[in-house]
């Protein structure tokens, strides 16, 4: 099995760090974009943002990438090959336990169980 297995399941930062890096951006962006596509019900906060940024960089799932504008000081970054399979693993995951759970709601709303 993937030697990744070991680094599921991840936190939810992580994971929508991860998933606003399918393309290159900068802190703030990213920021943004996970406020956006929750619909505003998460909202990362720096700390939070640049801590978990420094430990998928030391863990090699994402690099920081020069920035395509000259004059652009922001930090940019990207995922790795190795984000990006662990990112697809996760989906993987989440998928599969949002399977279970919709059955099982499925059978208390029918009253039957298992």
């Amino acid at each position: 099995m993937d030697g990744l297995v070991r680094e599921l399941p991840l936190s939810e930062t992580q994971y929508l760090i991860m998933a606003s890096l399918i393309e290159p951006a900068h802190g703030y962006a990213i920021m943004q974009h996970i406020e956006q596509i929750t619909g505003g019900s998460v909202v990362a906060g720096p700390g939070t943002m640049y801590g978990t940024l420094k430990k998928l960089l030391k863990k090699r799932l994402i690099r920081q990438v020069e920035a395509s504008g000259g004059n652009d000081r922001r930090i940019m970054y990207s995922l790795t090959e190795e984000g990006r399979r662990l990112l697809e693993l996760e989906v993987g995951r989440l998928e599969m336990l949002a399977t279970i759970g919709r059955g099982k709601i499925g059978k208390m709303r029918s009253g039957t169980d298992g």
